[in-house]
């Protein structure tokens, strides 16, 4: 049965640098059919690359790789500014589901939720998250204040929409506090200066993400304690997987605890050889049920389906917070959401299988 089904992975398209500016790989001639991640990063210059972009190209790969040893049959479509291409492709291949795995075009995250939206219109099948969802999860302002509104704890927040706009006799917030992009995803725009502990510092971060984001800065409350992140699976009755805690035990003692933009993309960068993961994390059964509930609450609150990750601190007293709802976290295999998954005891295949699946019994 499976290998009637045809299922179509579509990503995003990597943009690299070059000297005539910025451009997609596929102008540089660098993806071509069947290329692999690791052709298409042997042909660039490291300074070109960048692998919170290039990095779609490897879970690409396990993606389709997991799909083929699973028995479905596949394609494989690049997603950049021409959306009639991928019109034409829908129409052309009628995929019978579409594995998405598009987080932006042209590196501008805002277009992830207009990719689904024309699967919507078009009406195909697709995995993860509705077009809704994935708007409304990456407004981090917004995230917040459904789950404010719902009593789910995440840390106390400002928004400034204008670097002017910081009055520090009225802030209503303690330091040390963190500052962030308000429309951004994957550590975008977090880096070591983004917790600050006092008013010149907060001033300057502020204007730092108007000057470089174009956006409001989201400014919260920083919990100094540990980082923990759940993977969830399915949408009738949800798998919760074991939890997962990031490991800042070997950061240099100059760099805040937090997963910077440098931790999670930067290959060779101190934040990111100082970063690890533990799953399962080593925490409290008492502990453990609440953050799994939590994480199940936001899950469903937020609209997630078919899989997705909540981001949390806990206090040193043991109390989580929600930072991020993530309807679309990477799921190469070697990446923090199989290794969760394979902590339940679920392969990388039956993981990605069972996805397809989810996503399977919404169609008519």
């Amino acid at each position: 049965m499976r290998k009637k089904i045809h299922v179509a992975v579509v990503f995003n398209e990597p943009t690299v640098e070059t000297q005539q500016g910025r451009k997609y790989v596929s102008e540089t001639g660098q993806l071509e059919a069947g290329s692999s991640h690791a052709e298409v990063i042997s042909t660039l210059p490291s300074t070109a690359v960048d692998m919170s972009e290039v990095g779609v190209l490897q879970e690409r790969e396990h993606v389709e790789e997991a799909l083929k040893k699973e028995g479905f049959r596949t394609s494989l479509f690049n997603v950049n500014e021409d959306f009639k291409r991928l019109v034409s492709f829908l129409q052309d291949k009628q995929p019978d589901l579409v594995f998405n795995l598009c987080e932006s075009v042209g590196g501008d995250s805002i277009h992830e939720m207009h990719v689904a939206g024309l699967f919507d219109l078009f009406g195909v099948p697709y995995t993860g998250a509705p077009a809704f969802t994935l708007g409304t999860c990456l407004n981090k302002v917004r995230t917040k204040e459904i789950l404010s509104f719902h009593k789910l704890p995440t840390p106390k927040f400002l928004v400034f929409k204008h670097p002017s706009d910081v009055n520090i006799d009225d802030l209503g917030l303690d330091f040390p506090m963190i500052v962030k992009p308000s429309r951004e995803d994957a550590s975008t725009g977090i880096d070591t200066a983004s917790v600050v502990d006092n008013p010149a510092g907060l001033r300057k971060r502020v204007r730092h993400v108007f000057q470089n984001y174009d956006q409001p800065a989201l400014v919260e409350e920083y919990i100094d304690g540990r980082e923990l992140n759940v993977a969830i699976v399915g949408n009738r009755r949800p798998i919760v997987f074991p939890v997962s805690e990031i490991d800042f035990s070997t950061l240099p003692s100059h760099c805040p605890h937090i997963v910077t933009y440098n931790a999670k993309w930067m290959k060779g960068s101190e934040e990111y050889e100082g970063t690890g993961v533990v799953c399962p994390a080593n925490i409290p059964a008492d502990v453990e049920k609440k953050v799994k509930e939590l994480a199940m609450k936001a899950y469903r609150l937020m609209g997630l389906r078919d899989y997705g990750r909540i981001d949390m601190r806990l206090t040193k007293s043991g109390s989580p917070y929600i930072l991020e709802v993530n309807p679309n976290p990477d799921i190469s295999d070697d990446a923090g959401f199989a290794r969760s998954a394979r902590a339940y005891g679920m392969s990388f295949e039956d993981t990605i299988a069972r996805i397809v699946e989810y996503a399977l019994e919404r169609t008519p």
